[in-house]
């Protein structure tokens, strides 16, 4: 009975280490995304490869997370998307590497402020933040 017990306790840290992670890298990247979006740089597939790297490379994640746990949050190198300056298209796809997800979002996230700031009268010039 205790080793399952110990189980439990065990399986409930890793899950808990992994929200940690995962947040943390939510974090990184929207502060990335956000340096593009006030720019109106748009999301193409060479800015998201940029981005995936400099969040996989911060060196205060790494500092904060183990190496197994890092490893988690890797694109499998199986996993090939293209790596031009065509936007960002996924289509129906819900299945994204952390990175490209956490992007995704906050790119969309700010195309959706900016449409409501759009429709709300508050902003005389149409803001996109998707550029373009």
């Amino acid at each position: 009975m205790n080793d399952l017990t110990t189980g439990h306790a065990d399986h409930d840290l890793a899950a808990l280490r992994f929200q940690t992670a995962a947040r943390d890298l939510e974090h990184i990247v929207r502060n990335i995304a956000a340096r593009y979006i006030v720019q109106q740089v748009p999301l193409t597939w060479r800015l998201l490869h940029a981005i995936e790297a400099e969040a996989l490379a911060d060196l205060g994640f790494a500092s904060r997370h183990d190496a197994l746990m890092l490893g988690l949050f890797q694109r499998p190198s199986d996993l090939p998307y293209p790596e031009t300056d065509e936007a960002v298209d996924f289509g129906m796809s819900t299945a994204l590497p952390a990175v490209f997800a956490f992007a995704v979002s906050a790119y969309e996230e700010a195309s959706r402020r900016a449409a409501e700031a759009v429709s709300d009268g508050s902003s005389s010039k149409r803001a996109r933040a998707w550029g373009g």
